[in-house]
């Protein structure tokens, strides 16, 4: 009678292992096999890690492999198993395998497709043609969307972490790692700092290379213009090209900053004149979490200087956006501490717009959109399911975290934090932006599945996955900017390759540098105690550590096959490029690491 060898691997993860009944149907083109029991006398099957193999006995030949139906039924108590994959030996000696990547919790079953990508019109029997219909139907049931503040993305459809579909839930691991991060330096404290020295009594536990750097030269203009490019928020600058009129500043106000023997108006039409404005953060009111507490916010425009040494340094700022006597115009020849305090509120402007814009909203929302639209709309199977899925691995699960205990009302981001969310004003910001990009290796892909522009559009997967995104994920905001459907393999690659970005380079640039540049308070203070001031010759070094969070503040803040060629060349290009990264930053002071593909990760996950 012929045999079929099965081979179960078992997760490595915490708690994977399972004492439970695991038991296997095999299904082929010519039948299908009794429902098998697989365990071994005197063995403890499917211990964490481990890799069991079975033989499974047939009346006659199944045929060519289709599916593997794995059930799970209570021994004692119910037993949660992580699976990993299944290979089947076929009595011809083939190798099937089965990816599974799947908990089977109660007395779950789950039916598995081989681990060759295809696209629906290559399906080509009615069993699994079915399957991958029974699938998505499935799926859409488990993730569901629900608006979880009204005019931003959709999120899934979950209060709490332990609420998420267990397969999307942190690894035990990951679980201790994210409250183990933001447990650090909570000790709270309500009474306001003597001086300058005193930060550095909670900034000596967390201080690094680059953070010490910070805390020395954080006063110092350059320090202040480096942000721009190479700190945690390099979105804000842009040139100049005309001054506008909320922001009258004249040749003669800055004159002795200019380098070039030219005019203001020449450096800008030379090019050399940048400007940041946060006119994002006007008419949002500070949270009021703490009634002992008054907050402030301010709406800066700062003007940038790129200098005959190819420094970006400040030249003027103004601290709100209607111009006028009690809004006056800071600049580096002012006394030291006006100058210093009307940097330090472009600082703290700056932090909300990262932390709330820039790092929520462009990347964990946003990629929090693809990954639910891809499990409602992608089954396993499919190329891009497959190209995704890496890029999307706990990405849910830390915002239903931070949903859960970071950015509720009440949590850390409101102890820490003035900015009151403005879903308004976060989503006039959402735009379809390519910054940076990986096409050769998402192109070569897309290229081995879809032969012609015409099977873009005739793919019905990937055009309800484009339009889940838009007319769900996005709530078909204008402003938004994403296609509610794909008409080439251009169009495809670049769509794919955004979402790739954003889950990881664009992730690890703004994500990663925040302890480097934030952990030193002054340089970004996530709250202000005190209102802009209104007028110059008022301001000291008392007024300005009255102004900076108080300890408590401070210490929340700190507690916060052709595709496999495909891939081959992709990590060698990496590789490469990481090495190009390593020797530049040789014998610096400032390394920038944030792009190093070494030191990126595939998903958002923190």
């Amino acid at each position: 009678m012929p045999s079929y060898t099965v081979t179960v691997a078992t997760g490595s993860q915490w708690f994977a292992g399972t004492d439970d009944y695991i038991y296997i149907t095999l299904v082929g083109t010519e039948g299908c096999s009794e429902r098998t029991l697989l365990d071994k006398p005197l063995y403890n099957d499917f211990e964490r890690g481990a890799v069991d193999s079975y033989d499974v006995t047939v009346g006659e030949n199944l045929g060519e492999m289709e599916l593997v139906k794995i059930e799970k039924q209570k021994y004692w108590v119910h037993d949660d198993w992580y699976c990993k994959y299944i290979t089947v030996k076929t009595p011809s000696g083939d190798y099937v395998e089965f990816p599974c990547f799947h908990w089977l919790v109660d007395d779950k079953e789950v039916v598995l497709r081989d681990g060759k990508a295809l696209l629906p019109k290559d399906d080509k029997t009615r069993l699994v043609k079915q399957h991958r219909h029974k699938e998505l139907e499935s799926r859409r049931k488990t993730y569901r969307w629900r608006e979880w503040q009204p005019g931003i993305p959709m999120s899934i459809d979950a209060n709490t972490h332990k609420e998420l579909p267990r397969d999307i839930q942190f690894d035990s691991e990951k679980g201790v790692d994210f409250i183990l991060n933001y447990s650090k330096f909570m000790h709270m404290f309500q009474s306001s700092w003597n001086d300058f020295a005193d930060f550095e009594r909670i900034f000596v536990r967390i201080k690094n290379t680059i953070s010490e750097y910070v805390m020395q030269h954080w006063k110092e203009d350059f320090m202040f213009g480096y942000q721009y490019l190479n700190g945690c928020n390099p979105v804000m600058i842009q040139k100049c090209t005309k001054l506008p009129e909320k922001f009258p500043v004249t040749h003669d106000m800055v004159a002795d900053c200019l380098e070039r023997e030219m005019t203001l108006e020449e450096e800008i039409e030379a090019g050399n004149i940048y400007i940041a404005d946060y006119e994002l953060m006007e008419d949002i009111s500070p949270n009021s979490t703490d009634p002992c507490t008054l907050q402030y916010l301010a709406a800066p425009i700062c003007l940038l200087y790129n200098n005959s040494q190819s420094k970006i340094l400040p030249l003027a700022i103004q601290l709100g956006q209607t111009p006028g006597k009690e809004n006056p115009i800071f600049l580096p020849s002012d006394d030291q501490y006006d100058w210093m305090l009307a940097k330090i509120w472009v600082r703290s402007s700056d932090f909300h717009i990262h932390q709330t814009v820039t790092h929520l909203l462009r990347t964990h929302l946003v990629s929090e959109v693809f990954g639910v639209a891809m499990f409602r709309q992608l089954p396993a199977v499919h190329p891009a399911y497959k190209l995704l899925l890496p890029h999307i691995r706990f990405t849910i699960a830390i915002n239903t975290k931070a949903r859960e205990q970071l950015i509720c009302e009440f949590g850390i981001f409101d102890k820490v934090s003035v900015h009151n969310h403005n879903p308004k004003a976060l989503a006039i910001t959402l735009t379809l932006n390519l910054i940076f990009r990986f096409p050769s290796f998402v192109w070569d892909v897309v290229c081995i599945y879809y032969d012609s522009d015409d099977t873009v559009q005739k793919d019905e997967e990937i055009q309800a996955f484009v339009k889940d995104v838009s007319s769900f994920g996005m709530q078909d905001l204008d402003c938004c900017g994403f296609p509610k459907s794909l008409k080439t393999r251009e169009e495809l690659t670049e769509y794919l390759t955004v979402i790739i970005f954003t889950a990881s380079a664009h992730h690890a640039a703004v994500n990663f540098g925040q302890y480097d540049w934030c952990s030193w308070i002054p340089n970004s203070p996530p709250t202000m105690r005190k209102p802009p001031p209104k007028q110059k010759g008022v301001v000291d070094v008392k007024f300005i550590i009255q102004s900076l969070p108080d300890r408590g503040r401070s210490c929340w803040h700190l507690g916060a096959k052709p595709v496999k060629e495909a891939m081959e060349l992709f990590r060698k290009r990496l590789a490469e490029v990481s090495s190009v990264i390593k020797v530049r930053n040789e014998g610096k002071k400032l390394p920038y690491y944030y792009f190093s593909p070494d030191r990126i990760p595939n998903s958002v996950a923190v």
